[in-house]
């Protein structure tokens, strides 16, 4: 895996993360890689805001994974900042190959140099791998989360 970069991500990226974002049943349901252009507004409100951090690993001038990663300074826990791991994606031919865990490793030194006191992030209740991957790194199913689509 010394091969892989991980790097903010750039427009160009968008067609190979949206990709990725589709490739399941949760995500074929609600992404929609034939219209980039609300993606693509989207990576400029994150490029705009220094709290955002949407990542790609490339290997090979390829786009293989994604992340973002999410600064929340916040009163809580004596005015801790915490940060918020979310669509962490691999592309279909790399899982398994450690590629998830290089990603998320990279979120938790990034959390640590912004100077987060925790990381914190969900998982839909169907993706049962995801939470032994996610307990495997040390993550703990600690609360309940709750979502209001608006």
């Amino acid at each position: 895996m010394d091969d892989l970069e991980i790097r903010a991500a750039v427009a160009d990226d968008v067609p190979a993360i949206v990709g990725m974002l589709a490739d399941d049943p949760l995500g074929a349901r609600r992404e929609s890689p034939d219209d980039l252009s609300p993606y693509l507004a989207a990576l400029e409100r994150l490029d705009a805001d220094p709290n955002q951090h949407l990542v790609v690993a490339v290997r090979e001038g390829r786009v293989v994974g994604t992340l973002q990663l999410t600064v929340v300074p916040g009163l809580s826990r004596r005015g801790a900042t915490r940060s918020i791991i979310e669509a962490v994606r691999v592309h279909a031919d790399e899982r398994g190959s450690g590629l998830g865990s290089r990603l998320v490793e990279w979120a938790i030194d990034a959390s640590r140099r912004e100077g987060c006191q925790l990381v914190q992030l969900t998982s839909d209740n169907t993706r049962t791998d995801a939470h032994r991957f996610y307990e495997r790194l040390g993550f703990t199913a600690s609360h309940v989360g709750f979502k209001l689509p608006l």
